[in-house]
């Protein structure tokens, strides 16, 4: 139970660090929460469908394709919660590398 908690909260901290350097907007900062919840659902429910999808495209990039599979899943969950917004996909694309080196390093405290 603690490893979904856990990726909800680095998701809202990354958020709430990249509104600081990126044009990232959010009305409250409950925003942010339910953007990172949403996130982690978006992560759960339909990435590994894209990521099973794009396995042809996967191979043929090394893998680099999946970073853009991420700043889409940043980029849907901008467009599924209310007053969060994230302006253009280079934002998102940055917003998925952080998210991406915070929950790895996360992973490598806990293991």
């Amino acid at each position: 139970m603690k490893r979904p908690i856990y990726r909800i909260l680095v998701n809202t901290l990354v958020f709430l660090v990249a509104a600081q350097f990126l044009p990232i907007h959010a009305s409250s900062p409950l925003h942010y929460l339910g953007a990172g919840l949403i996130l982690w659902i978006v992560n759960l429910l339909i990435r590994p469908v894209l990521i099973v999808l794009t396995i042809p495209l996967n191979l043929l990039t090394l893998g680099i394709f999946t970073l853009i599979i991420n700043a889409w899943m940043i980029m849907l969950t901008s467009g599924l919660v209310p007053g969060f917004y994230v302006r253009g996909f280079g934002v998102a694309f940055t917003v998925s590398l952080m998210v991406s080196i915070a929950n790895w390093g996360i992973k490598r405290i806990n293991s």
